[in-house]
């Protein structure tokens, strides 16, 4: 896959280019709905023997539009998604700098600069996308600002159980730490990369060492508290239990971040420096303050009886057919 930045205005020549289907949209998480709509942009290409194309943004709207919530971490960072999307076999990957002008553009001024003189011949987006200044232009009027130089399709809604599949409602699952309901939206466990890096080491004084990650990129963390995890370190994979928080039980300030620690089991070698990247399972209990350092130890043995058990009787990495 070829990834290439855009700034506005755009200084790409049409003639330059190779004709494209292609995929339009933010797509942070790159999750089932927007799956859905990179791989049906995907086979159009193959069968119209065209180039394979997705165009996204960064960074996201909300941060250059001054919204009341600025989406500043991420379920996918920019380089995990693009990731994600060059496994789905893409050819082109095209990151489109959102700058105030570029908001500005009339949604005509859009289609004409970003589209039609970036050779596509045809466009995929889900049924609630827009562009264009204050979002006026929708897969409604895509056809006529088209000036029929290109074709259209639209991704229909998404949805697992009763709820639309979408990044906002995968955001308010890691809010609430209902990591255990993300496979279904994602297609996949939610992961987060980062570097094991040197803590307060009280772990080991008490029998349970654990590893300090500290993250490669903007991240949503999980709600505080203990989970599940598998941890994926140098193609090998290990099984143990992450707490996120703020360690109440032996500091009286919080602090402005959660940490993040992971006890991996059967597990004693040196890794400081090493990345590695957290797959959340399931979360086993909210984070305490305990009376004791032995009370601590004592609820720590159960949470790690509990995790084992978990992955004892959910051997499998995902039962629903994955993507990826």
């Amino acid at each position: 896959m070829k990834t290439v930045w855009i700034s506005h205005p755009p200084s790409v020549k049409k003639s330059e280019l190779p004709p494209t289907v292609m995929a339009l949209g933010f797509f942070d998480g790159v999750h089932l709905g927007h799956q859905k709509v990179i791989q049906t942009a995907k086979e159009i290409a193959e069968e119209k023997g065209y180039a394979s194309a997705v165009m996204t943004f960064h960074p996201h709207p909300s941060v250059v539009l001054g919204k009341s919530e600025q989406h500043i971490r991420f379920i996918t960072p920019l380089k995990e998604k693009e990731k994600w999307i060059e496994k789905l076999g893409i050819d082109y990957l095209y990151i489109v700098e959102f700058t105030p002008s570029f908001a500005e553009l009339l949604p005509q001024q859009f289609v004409d600069q970003y589209i039609i003189d970036f050779h596509v011949k045809h466009v995929v987006a889900g049924f609630d996308f827009t562009y264009g200044r204050l979002g006026k232009g929708t897969m409604e009027t895509m056809p006529f600002h088209s000036r029929e130089q290109f074709t259209q399709t639209v991704v229909p809604k998404q949805t697992f159980g009763d709820q639309k599949v979408s990044s906002t409602y995968i955001r308010h699952l890691l809010k609430e730490g209902e990591v255990e309901k993300l496979p279904f939206l994602l297609g996949r466990f939610y992961t987060l990369t980062g570097m094991v890096v040197h803590g307060d080491k009280r772990g080991r004084t008490i029998g349970f060492p654990t590893a300090n990650i500290a993250l490669t990129d903007d991240y949503i963390i999980p709600r505080t508290g203990v989970y599940a995890v598998r941890v994926h370190m140098d193609q090998q994979t290990w099984e143990g239990v992450c707490n996120v928080g703020y360690k109440p039980t032996f500091y009286r300030e919080k602090a402005t971040e959660p940490t993040i620690e992971v006890h991996i089991f059967d597990f004693s070698d040196d890794i400081y420096g090493k990345t590695v990247e957290i797959e959340w399972h399931k979360r086993l209990r909210s984070e305490q303050t305990f009376a004791s350092v032995d009370h601590l130890v004592s609820q720590i043995k159960q949470d790690q009886q509990e995790a084992l058990n978990y992955f004892k009787n959910n051997p499998c990495i995902f039962s629903k057919k994955q993507v990826f």
